[in-house]
């Protein structure tokens, strides 16, 4: 495992530098081909052995639009899988007979070779970043190219990271790489975030699992199509630790306010632990609290007349047992949707309280296992894992976008275009199937929104199972009010529960909160927005120096995309952010105004033109005043270009450090 610490070629966490030699039989390779993903397996052979004719023009996967479900194999046809596997079997026998079983570097011609199969002839732009997300080529972009003790040896410099979740992690791992002093602060007793937080039934990943991951930390054994949240979670812990990162980390330590000194430039933090508070001074803070941290628990009359137990799914109680009791689950989004079938064999009751049924997609996989020859190749073929999940992050690179884009001819108001009318009776059809013995339910289960509207969830018919049962009930009626021993909803009827779950998301607009972040003005960070967070990346905001946010406003993928690469190119820029402090030996940097108003016109505009900036949406994705605040309407290639292409002379403010102080 490299050591992140140097500026090693090898940036990545997972490396390995031997592998499993293979050692059976040509009947069992034969199997292995069969089941393989072929444009993986093709270019991880090319990339081992350099035969370049395992990759012809011809077999390139033509990865069509996705409206739903991906085609297998990239959508080759049969005859180029025939001739694929063909070409396969042979080269998989090279690898065991030569013992091939150590994974080859590749120069940026040979990588751009490789690349260009995957991607069909991908511009010079997409190839750039795509390099970032492979390991195997030299010079590849991503770790930071300088080193404070080059730049800046003298410069008394200090980062605050507030989180460890994933951001957090990104943040330490790219500043160590840097040389940047740093001093993370976590309120919980380990890092994970929203994978520590939430441990309630059911939970996991609703994406597929090889595209969840940095590309500096590519594991590639992992057990689930889906993964569980322990997993993610020892995955973040692993990184920590593999990284070094733990002896920069301060547990159980709780921020409470940031204010800038303009005298000194620094922020001065406070934070709490074990009830004391501590006053301490950094150069610069790197917020990486997340989107999906606080709660949203929906106020009602009679909540605290209620006698049960209450509690938000991300702050489960495991010493409540459901077993026998009767149980309401207010909300029908990610979390319930995994809740509701992971408790319906304990509970004698349950009441799922739906305000909007939620749109699903097809995953068959989604409890399963990775299958036998995915986990048998990362195993045996070097870097097989790698470029399995190299494929599935270019095709996430747009993903479903193009089919929750507005035609703004469009007069209908399930759905905002053809290409998303043809997905909601695609998705409709599968609803009709598993509710064929309640069709009066159709009316109840298919929203009325236009798909992508709100967040689509993976459907391995767990939900419509669970909703058949006899035991439970779904209520479309909101809630009233609480009494003591229940719910009472609008249409009158009692609802009697012993246990109550909100399943209710996060209040995703109050970033930072409940920290008071207070710049040189005097105006905090929370007047300043007035309801309506706004960052450019979702990085940097007016009056605020040297305060970089990941995973600001505006940064999330919903229909496409992948949440690390966003991650971290937000984290590549904080970094090279701070390099010109260094390098200019400015004070303080942050964006103009008018640089992050081009920024919001440009954005809202995209959301504008997207399903879920439609006005009879109502989504967690707008805050309270209407404005998408939360959602990435573009592809991969513009925030990367952003990120990397921001002018920190023309659009950002840089002061000059203060004088010494006598």
């Amino acid at each position: 495992m490299p050591d992140p610490s140097e500026a090693a070629e090898i940036d990545d966490v997972y490396w390995r530098d031997e592998y499993t030699p293979i050692t059976e039989d040509d009947a069992f390779l034969e199997r292995i081909v069969a089941e393989a993903d072929l444009p993986s397996l093709l270019t991880a052979l090319a990339a081992l052995t350099g035969d370049h004719a395992l990759i012809p023009a011809e077999l390139r996967p033509p990865l069509p639009p996705v409206d739903t479900t991906p085609p297998a194999h990239g959508g080759m046809s049969e005859a180029a899988q025939a001739h694929a596997r063909e070409l396969a079997l042979p080269a998989l026998k090279r690898v065991r007979d030569e013992r091939l079983t150590r994974p080859r570097l590749l120069e940026p011609e040979e990588a751009r070779t490789i690349v260009d199969f995957v991607t069909g002839g991908a511009s010079a732009e997409d190839a750039a970043l795509m390099m970032h997300e492979l390991d195997l080529v030299t010079q590849r972009p991503g770790a930071p190219t300088w080193h404070i003790d080059e730049v800046a040896p003298d410069r008394d410099f200090e980062v605050a990271v507030i989180g460890t979740g994933m951001s957090g992690i990104a943040a330490m791992y790219r500043l160590r790489q840097a040389g940047v002093r740093f001093v993370a602060f976590e309120k919980h007793p380990e890092v994970g975030g929203t994978w520590w937080a939430n441990t309630y039934p059911g939970v996991r990943l609703d994406t597929p699992t090889f595209g969840y991951s940095f590309s500096f930390a590519q594991r590639a054994d992992w057990p689930n199509a889906y993964a569980e949240g322990a997993e993610i979670e020892a995955y973040a812990v692993e990184i920590v630790d593999r990284a070094k990162l733990r002896e920069h980390i301060e547990f159980d330590t709780e921020v409470i306010s940031m204010t800038w000194d303009e005298a000194s430039a620094t922020w001065e933090v406070v934070v709490r632990r074990d009830g004391v508070e501590q006053h301490r001074r950094f150069h610069a803070v790197i917020a990486a609290t997340g989107q999906l941290e606080k709660p949203n628990i929906p106020q009602i009359p009679g909540q605290d007349d209620f006698g049960g137990v209450r509690m938000h799914s991300a702050r489960w109680d495991h010493s409540v047992d459901l077993t026998g009791k009767r149980v309401a689950v207010v909300g029908t989004g990610a979390s319930a949707y995994q809740i509701v079938p992971g408790i319906i064999d304990r509970v004698a009751h349950l009441d799922v309280f739906q305000r909007s049924g939620p749109w699903t997609v097809p995953a068959p996989n989604y409890h399963d296992p990775v299958p036998q020859a995915l986990a048998w190749l990362s195993d045996h073929v070097p870097h097989y894992g790698q470029w399995f999940r190299f494929q599935a992050f270019w095709g996430a690179r747009t993903g479903r976008l193009h089919t929750v884009k507005v035609d703004p001819e469009w007069n209908r108001t399930d759905s905002v275009s053809a290409t998303n009318l043809r997905v909601r009776e695609a998705l409709t059809a599968i609803m009709r199937e598993q509710w064929a013995d309640r069709p009066d339910m159709l009316d109840v289960v298919v929203p009325a929104y236009p798909p992508g509207g709100k967040r689509m969830l993976r459907d391995n018919g767990v939900w419509a199972h669970a909703l058949h049962r006899e035991h439970t009930n779904l209520v479309t009626s909101p809630i009233e009010r609480f009494t003591p021993d229940g719910i009472v909803t609008a249409d009158g009827e009692r609802h009697p529960v012993d246990a109550v779950i909100y399943a209710t998301g996060f209040k995703a607009s109050d970033y930072l909160d409940p920290i008071v972040v207070t710049g040189p003005s005097g105006q905090t960070l929370k007047e300043q927005w007035n309801g309506d967070a706004t960052a450019w990346a979702g990085i940097s905001v007016p009056g605020f120096p040297n305060l970089f946010l990941i995973q600001g406003p505006n940064t999330n993928y919903v229909v496409h995309g992948q949440f690390h690469f966003m991650i971290e190119c937000g984290v590549e820029f904080t970094t090279e952010a701070i390099h010109q402090l260094l390098r200019r030996g400015a004070a303080s940097l942050e964006v103009k105004q008018e640089t992050l108003d081009r920024f919001l016109a440009w954005i809202d505009q995209g959301n504008a033109e997207c399903a879920w900036g439609q006005p009879q949406v109502r989504t967690w994705y707008k805050n309270s005043r209407g404005r998408v605040s939360q959602v990435w309407p573009y592809s991969h290639l513009e925030y990367w270009a952003l990120t990397r292409g921001a002018d920190f002379d023309t659009d950002f403010t840089l002061r000059p450090r203060p004088e010494a102080t006598p």
